[in-house]
C-alpha cells in the first residue's frame, strides 16, 4: 500500500488530545483512561476514522479504541474528531504489539478491511490468522467477540474456517452485507468505495 505523505504530520500526531502516547502504562486498567467501566471497542486497522468516529458519537456509553500503525493515516483521521468525544482514544501501533496493550479488558474487536495478506506464506500475518486469535484471547474481558468486513472472498472464506476451527461460533455471515443491511449501517470509507462499484462486502460475526 503506497501512503501519501501528509503535510503537517507531525505536528498534526502531536497536538492531538486523542492520541495516546503513554498507551503502555494503560494495560489492564484503561478503564482509567475513559474514567468509568464502560465496555471496550476497539477496532484494529482504523483507517481515515469514519466507522469508529460514528460508532463513538453514536453510543456514547461505550468506550471506542482506534489502532492504526501509519503516520499519514491518522494525520487524516485526527482532525476529523469531535473535540467534545469523551469516549475514543486513537493509540499508534502494530496489532503484533495489541497483547502487550490490553489484558482481559476488551469486550469486541472489529476488523474491518484488513490487509488480506493474498500469498499463502503470509497467512500468518493475517488478522484473524491463530498468532493473532491467540492475542485476542488475552485481551478479551470474557465472551470473546469479533465483527469482520472485507471486500476480499479469499480473507473472507479463511475467517470462516480459522476462526472456527479456533472454537468460535459463527452468525450473521453474509457474502453481500448491503444487499439487505439497514439504511443506518455505519460503514468505512473503503466500504463506500466498493459498494459504490457494486462490489459485495462479506461480514460475519464470531463469539466463543
Amino acid at each position: 500500500m503506497r501512503l501519501r505523505n501528509v503535510k503537517n504530520k507531525e505536528e498534526i500526531l502531536n497536538n492531538s488530545n486523542f492520541l495516546v502516547k503513554d498507551y503502555l502504562d494503560y494495560k489492564g486498567s484503561w478503564n482509567n483512561y475513559f474514567k468509568n467501566d464502560n465496555p471496550i471497542y476497539i477496532e484494529i486497522g482504523m483507517g481515515k476514522g469514519k466507522f469508529i468516529i460514528e460508532n463513538a458519537i453514536k453510543y456514547p456509553d461505550i468506550n471506542f479504541i482506534g489502532i492504526e500503525k501509519y503516520d499519514s493515516v491518522l494525520a487524516k483521521s485526527l482532525p476529523k474528531i469531535p473535540d467534545n468525544l469523551t469516549n475514543l482514544a486513537i493509540i499508534r501501533m502494530d496489532a503484533l504489539n495489541i497483547d502487550n496493550v490490553f489484558s482481559k479488558e476488551i469486550s469486541r474487536i472489529y476488523l474491518n478491511f484488513s490487509d488480506p495478506w493474498p500469498k499463502d506464506r503470509h497467512h500468518l500475518r493475517r488478522l484473524t490468522s491463530k498468532v493473532f486469535l491467540e492475542k485476542y484471547d488475552s485481551i478479551f474481558k470474557d465472551i470473546a467477540e469479533i465483527y469482520q468486513r472485507t471486500d476480499n472472498q479469499q480473507l473472507f472464506i479463511y475467517s470462516l474456517e480459522s476462526l472456527s476451527s479456533f472454537g468460535y461460533k459463527l452468525s450473521d455471515i453474509s457474502f453481500d452485507l448491503h444487499s439487505s443491511a439497514s439504511d443506518d449501517l455505519i460503514t468505512t470509507e473503503y466500504e463506500d468505495k466498493f459498494s459504490s462499484k457494486g462490489m459485495p462486502i462479506y461480514s460475519l460475526v464470531a463469539r466463543k
